[in-house]
């Protein structure tokens, strides 16, 4: 579902900092910037959360111009931020999906797919987050068996922080999606 255009106020502040890089240079972004613009919530978010940006040598260059309080973000109001702790699937480099192909010059934004985006989420699990799960769920008919196998295999070992919290919360998930499609479900029927 790559999207052809990107809106205001991400194309100004993405062209200016294409400007930045010197060459080629790969973002793999998660969070609200991705569930907005390329998955197609409506909700609102100030910053490109990027697990990676490829290569190592454009990270300070970048940052410098468009992290919180540095000059991109005051002229645009929204900003660049890099993850540095957050737990996700390990092989999510493989499913990532390119956000606005030819777009721009140097950069290039790559999508979590909607499981890993998911699962990204369940260490910090506060409400927006809780929303955009269930969302996701919706919108990319996730199956549930498929969500808990990846957790399994590729985030719970190598998980950060407490493992039971993240064992309790993917089961809670699990039964508010399915409580949310029993939801929408009936009211399609009604």
């Amino acid at each position: 579902m790559p999207l052809s255009r990107v809106p205001e106020p991400w194309h100004s502040f993405l062209t200016e900092l294409d400007e930045t890089a010197s060459g080629e240079v790969y973002l793999h972004c998660l969070g609200g910037f991705v569930i907005t613009l390329f998955y197609g919530f409506s909700r609102t978010t100030a910053d490109i959360d990027t697990l990676a940006i490829l290569p190592s040598t454009e990270l300070t260059p970048l940052l410098k111009r468009a992290a919180r309080g540095q000059e991109l973000h005051r002229k645009y109001k929204v900003y660049l931020d890099f993850v540095t702790i957050s737990s996700y699937p390990c092989d999510y480099e493989e499913r990532l999906t390119e956000m606005f192909p030819g777009a721009f010059k140097h950069l290039r934004l790559f999508a979590l797919d909607p499981y890993d985006l998911v699962l990204s989420k369940l260490g910090r699990n506060i409400e927006r987050d809780r929303e955009d799960a269930k969302y996701m769920a919706r919108v990319a008919q996730l199956d549930l068996k498929v969500m808990k196998k990846r957790y399994e295999d590729e985030l719970r070992p190598y998980a950060i922080g407490n493992l039971r919290s993240y064992d309790l919360t993917l089961r809670l998930w699990m039964e508010m999606i399915e409580e949310d499609r029993q939801k929408t479900k009936a009211d399609k029927s009604d």
